[in-house]
């Protein structure tokens, strides 16, 4: 429980002075530096008030009544206190006054309170606008909060109004100090935590983004995908195991469809359609973003469609955890001499990298192709890629210009 300094303290106002030459008494009340004050409604004149010990003195005929009504006020003003300290949750000098008077105080949410509020909104859309794993990403964030604020403020909760940039930054800290976790995690974190901040603004909770000036810190994540070269290696050489036959092929299928694993995984007869142009595309919508996506299939994916569908099924592949499917990669990149850690997510790397923009595909398809919901996602993501093929169209120039120099 968080330690509050509060004083009460009843003081005579001299700059007060009404028909009868009398003086009113107020309350004045302290909590950790911050003073306010109220009247107590009592008027006496100032012979009778005994500023040392605070109370109004014998000599006035009503002093044991006056008297009892300041020290029921006191009691009532500790009481208050204890009751919003017991509460653990941030507080103000205001607050207690306003609870002594009876008046009706504004409603005031607190961060963790909201956010959670926020939690069972978006609890009741999964299925409808999103994933239970989407869902699950916000609670975690949830209890990150509940601990943080426990570790940096040792309370329940604190109210929106206090939320501030340095918020941001302390809960940063906590998050790469406390649990350990990387930057892009931290980022994701923050960002979800920043959704129900914007909501509340919206309502009215909050006049401003109090997280306005906040900058993401940035990133930097070398995009890994398969070369020619290894993607080549990868379709040639020799594997005897049927598990990891499977496993390479529904690799490399990703690789020439860009899907990403939960996609492969559930792609079904019924989502691959012939198009505008009587060739087969791939139509379904992006498991991540619920976005549809249209892709035409090329011929080395469709060759494996139909080495994998079958009449039994409406499933087009066998089904495998994503855990066993990364184990596997590993085997076949030992097998065949592939010195990356390849995961699953490295073929949808390599589809927008090597199969696309090493094949001068503009950006644009290329977005329109992986499910981005938006340009700007692609580019941060591929900017390098572009500049690599950029760097080595040049060189390739480069030596054509320096040979017809020679020629």
């Amino acid at each position: 429980m968080t330690k509050n300094n509060f004083k009460v303290l009843f003081v005579l106002v001299n700059n007060r002075t009404n028909k009868k030459n009398q003086k009113p008494i107020y309350c004045r009340i302290t909590l950790n530096g911050q003073r306010k004050q109220f009247s107590t409604g009592i008027n006496i004149e100032d012979i009778y008030w005994n500023s040392k010990s605070k109370v109004i003195s014998k000599s006035h005929k009503s002093s044991s009544i006056f008297n009892s009504q300041l020290e029921n006020i006191n009691s009532k003003l500790q009481n208050i206190f204890l009751f919003f300290q017991f509460q653990n949750l941030s507080f103000t000098a205001e607050d207690i006054i306003a609870k002594y008077l009876g008046k009706n105080q504004k409603k005031e949410e607190h961060v963790l309170s909201y956010y959670l509020k926020y939690l069972e909104k978006i609890k009741k859309l999964i299925g409808l606008e999103i994933k239970e794993n989407t869902y699950s990403k916000f609670f975690y964030v949830s209890k990150h909060l509940e601990r943080f604020i426990q570790w940096n403020f040792n309370k329940n909760d604190i109210p929106l109004r206090d939320l501030n940039l340095q918020f941001l930054d302390d809960f940063d800290f906590y998050l790469k100090t406390e649990k350990k976790q990387e930057q892009i995690t931290i980022n994701k974190t923050i960002q979800r935590f920043r959704a129900p901040i914007k909501l509340a603004i919206s309502e009215g909770y909050l006049d401003r983004d109090p997280f306005i000036l906040h900058k993401t810190k940035k990133v930097r994540k070398e995009v890994l995908f398969l070369t020619t070269e290894e993607l080549k290696t990868l379709e040639s050489k020799p594997i005897k195991q049927q598990r990891l036959i499977v496993v390479r092929d529904l690799f490399l299928f990703c690789c020439y469809s860009g899907l990403a694993f939960n996609e492969m995984s559930n792609l079904c007869k019924q989502n691959v359609v012939i198009g505008f142009d009587k060739t087969n595309w791939i139509m379904m919508k992006r498991e991540k973003t619920q976005r549809q996506i249209s892709i035409p299939i090329l011929p080395k994916a469709q060759n494996i469609i139909d080495n994998y569908k079958s009449e039994v099924t409406e499933l087009i592949f066998p089904k495998i955890s994503n855990q066993k499917f990364n184990s596997y990669l590993k085997e076949i990149a030992e097998i065949i001499g592939i010195e990356k850690n390849l995961t699953h997510h490295i073929a949808r790397k390599t589809f927008a990298s090597t199969v696309l923009l090493f094949n001068d595909v503009p950006m644009e398809i290329v977005s329109e192709l992986l499910g981005h919901s938006n340009l700007l996602i692609t580019q941060e993501s591929y900017g390098k890629v572009v500049q690599k093929k950029v760097s080595q169209v040049m060189i390739d120039l480069a030596i054509k210009l320096e040979t017809n120099k020679m020629d």
